[in-house]
């Protein structure tokens, strides 16, 4: 096979994966409402099951699902057979995946399921088959031919199933109010969960750490307290320490230009910029990024709560050395 012929192949199964999935869309009905008000109502958790390729879309499909909210498990529906079955509860839902409809092991399942009265949502390619009549909803995820010449190999069917466990988990996600922080508790490993958890109070520098002048401190002082500070930046305080302004390098730089030989008179007050930009110490970091982005400042000061008095500052380097950027 040559490189025109690769190329072409593969831009055909691409094609027909994609197609599965978009025919997927003018099929969506009651039943997938039904599908979400049974999930987002389950009390336990979600098992979902499945055999061969099916259950390693299974296997996705309940990672994704716990990830954004909802509690669930894998079943491996030969295994549940063979004594895996003590992780069903009662007021857990079970999600089957079969294409066929007709997979054995899942079948052998059913008695089981009814019999803790729970909940039955059926994914597959066969609307009539066995398993479709036994769930409380199906969920018809048919295509129109897999991408496997042979027709043999699950390719487009797999991918379809998958997508339809994504729908299902990002709209159980937004009924649910899941937010970004709840996100965060379940990844706290990598940058992921550094970008996700870490809190501006974790990164901010504080105490003898944290650049502060009076307002009427003369420029000398001023300057040297940016720089022993090494941030770039100070905060500038009025006569009830509350933060009233900041002084950055670029401020100063400025300064020095314009006002020539009088920059070293001037007083703190005359060369800061007023309306600092501020955030929460409980804030994400990742949120200090997107502050930062958003007004074009390489810092920002933390306030006490519910007052005016800084308690700390956060840089962007701090943000960097952290891998939240």
């Amino acid at each position: 096979m040559d490189r025109s012929k690769i190329l072409q192949r593969a831009r055909d199964v691409l094609d027909i994966e994609a197609q599965g999935i978009l025919s997927l869309v003018d099929r969506l009905d009651e039943s997938f409402v039904q599908a979400v008000d049974i999930l987002h109502s389950c009390k336990g958790k979600v098992i979902v099951t499945g055999l061969g390729k099916s259950g390693l879309i299974c296997r996705k499909i309940a990672a994704t699902l716990s990830s954004t909210g909802t509690p669930s498990l894998f079943l491996h529906a030969g295994d549940g057979i063979h004594g895996d079955l003590g992780m069903i509860m009662e007021g857990d839902v079970v999600l089957a995946v079969s294409n066929s409809g007709e997979t054995d092991e899942i079948l052998k399942l059913l008695p089981i399921i009814k019999r803790f009265g729970l909940k039955l949502i059926v994914m597959t390619g066969n609307p009539n088959s066995t398993l479709s009549r036994a769930g409380d909803v199906m969920l018809n995820v048919a295509v129109k031919e897999e991408a496997c010449p042979l027709g043999l190999s699950p390719t487009a069917s797999t991918t379809a199933a998958l997508a339809m466990g994504d729908a299902l988990a990002v709209v159980l996600l937004e009924r649910s109010g899941f937010k970004e922080e709840d996100f965060a508790l379940r990844h706290p490993g990598g940058i992921l969960g550094r970008k996700l958890l870490l809190q501006v109070e974790d990164l901010m520098h504080r105490d003898a750490e944290l650049p502060l002048v009076h307002e009427e401190t003369p420029m000398k002082e001023t300057l040297l307290e940016i720089t022993s500070k090494r941030l770039g930046v100070t905060g500038v305080l009025d006569g009830r320490g509350d933060l009233v302004g900041v002084i950055t390098d670029g401020d100063l730089r400025r300064g020095l230009e314009s006002k020539g030989d009088i920059f070293f008179r001037l007083k703190a007050k005359e060369l800061m910029s007023h309306n600092p930009k501020t955030i929460p110490a409980d804030a994400l970091a990742a949120r200090a990024v997107g502050l930062m982005e958003q007004n074009s400042i390489t810092s920002l000061f933390i306030l006490e709560d519910g007052g005016h008095r800084p308690m700390g500052v956060v840089h962007l380097h701090d943000l960097l050395k952290a891998g939240i950027v």
